[in-house]
């Protein structure tokens, strides 16, 4: 506060001198004195303001890593919450996806199975018909075989 106050000082005194330094053309050794003192407390001024601009950088750098360290922690315990809500839900998720896949891979053996019983009751009754047309053929083979014998029987018996 004092500083700046005589640094009004100067700069009313250099103002107020500039008028009469317009006269003569050498400045006196008492207002180059002043212009010294003034442009020294400007600089003083000005490297204090950079300091102080650096140091509300520093602190705000600071505040910034600070941000990034708790939106990290929140992000853990956030997982964590989630984790408790369910414990779990990964192992569900895994076993869903598990039993999606063993779907996909049942559907085409399905209609392989139905489309291969079909062909096997197709041929179990095609061997089931064959099986009574061979059963009605050696029956009638059987009646032939002994009206054969019969007749042959007759014969015999005849002659």
């Amino acid at each position: 506060m004092q500083s700046e106050q005589q640094s009004n000082n100067n700069n009313q005194l250099v103002v107020q001198n500039s008028g009469s330094l317009s006269f003569s053309s050498h400045l006196s050794k008492e207002d180059e004195e002043m212009s010294r003192s003034a442009l020294s407390t400007f600089r003083a001024k000005e490297e204090e303001i950079e300091r102080k601009k650096m140091e509300v950088r520093e602190k705000v750098q600071l505040q910034l890593g600070r941000v990034e360290e708790e939106t990290k922690r929140l992000a853990t315990i956030r997982e964590e919450l989630e984790a408790l809500a369910d414990p779990m839900r990964k192992e569900v998720a895994l076993v869903r996806k598990k039993i999606d896949s063993v779907n996909k891979e049942l559907k085409p053996l399905g209609h392989a199975c139905q489309k291969k019983e079909k062909e096997y009751k197709d041929a179990l009754e095609a061997f089931n018909d064959k099986n009574r047309e061979k059963v009605q053929l050696i029956t009638k083979l059987m009646e032939l075989v002994s009206e054969s014998e019969r007749l042959r029987m007759k014969k015999l018996e005849e002659l």
